[in-house]
């Protein structure tokens, strides 16, 4: 049997506050485990909405640890489900809060915790410090391991952030997203998907959350077929404008086969051209 990954997108509408975010995230994730998800993941900064006020004491007293109630919660709910979850939150950290993503395996474990390293300080993230770098962990899902990374929104925009995790052996790309989605940023995923040979799943707010318009997606990787004639399309998901929970089933033998055989990612690369891109 060939080995599948499936991804739930979980673009959901916040609530009024970070304890009704718990009820409306854990109710979405026991569906997303009915439905045969191996991995939920939430839209960008779930614990607060994606609210990030200007005002520092408020904005700290919004924060959570890693180590809270709120995280942790989904930490036993994965164990609960045997099923991954991709939780996002502001988190306390100094001189600044971060925005960032735990990953839970299966099993309730801590896998990866990665903080947004291109946060936009042009605007209301300003607020926020920036993450050190960027992580590969091997997620144990069903008996099989999968390289996972992870991408938060305005990372996107920059080819580095794919790059660097394709370098590092991603297979598989978390991008949690609060952003209009549309032609030019859908297009950018598109690209770092084709130019990595990596599977990209990105879990956007719906329409209804100030600047946020649906159209979570999922591509999967894999440009062209051996045996097929002309390309095919790697977006194999784009949800809705409205609010639900969306799967995406990822053929990791078909990436994987594609990976080994095709001419993109790192096999032809020239790093010892690149040394601008060192400063």
């Amino acid at each position: 049997m060939n080995k599948k990954l499936k991804i739930a997108l979980l673009q959901l509408l916040p609530g009024d506050g970070i304890e009704e975010q718990a009820q409306i995230g854990t109710a979405a994730c026991r569906k997303a485990k009915e439905m045969g998800a191996d991995i939920a993941l939430f839209p960008e900064m779930w614990s607060s909405g994606y609210q990030i006020p200007q005002d520092e004491k408020i904005l700290n007293g919004m924060a959570v640890s890693a180590t809270s109630d709120f995280v942790q919660g989904f930490g036993r709910l994965a164990a609960e489900l045997q099923m991954a979850i991709g939780i996002t939150f502001l988190e306390s950290h100094r001189p600044k809060p971060l925005n960032s993503m735990i990953l839970f395996d299966e099993n309730g474990k801590n896998v990866l915790h990665y903080s947004k390293v291109h946060t936009c300080a042009f605007d209301r993230e300003k607020m926020l410090s920036g993450g050190e770098d960027f992580y590969v962990v091997d997620l144990e899902i069903g008996g099989d391991t999968v390289k996972v990374g992870c991408m938060i929104c305005f990372d996107r925009e920059f080819p580095e952030s794919a790059r660097i995790l394709m370098l590092k052996g991603a297979e598989v790309i978390l991008a949690p997203n609060a952003c209009p989605m549309e032609i030019n940023r859908l297009a950018a995923l598109r690209t770092r998907a084709y130019e990595n040979m990596t599977a990209i799943a990105t879990c956007n707010y719906p329409e209804g959350q100030p600047d946020c318009n649906g159209h979570s997606t999922v591509f999967d990787g894999v440009a062209w077929l051996r045996d097929e004639p002309g390309s095919r399309d790697m977006c194999i998901l784009e949800a809705p404008e409205e609010e639900g929970v969306f799967l995406a089933e990822i053929d990791l033998d078909l990436l994987r086969e594609y990976r080994a055989n095709e001419v993109t990612g790192d096999k032809y690369r020239h790093p010892d051209k690149y040394g601008i891109l060192n400063s």
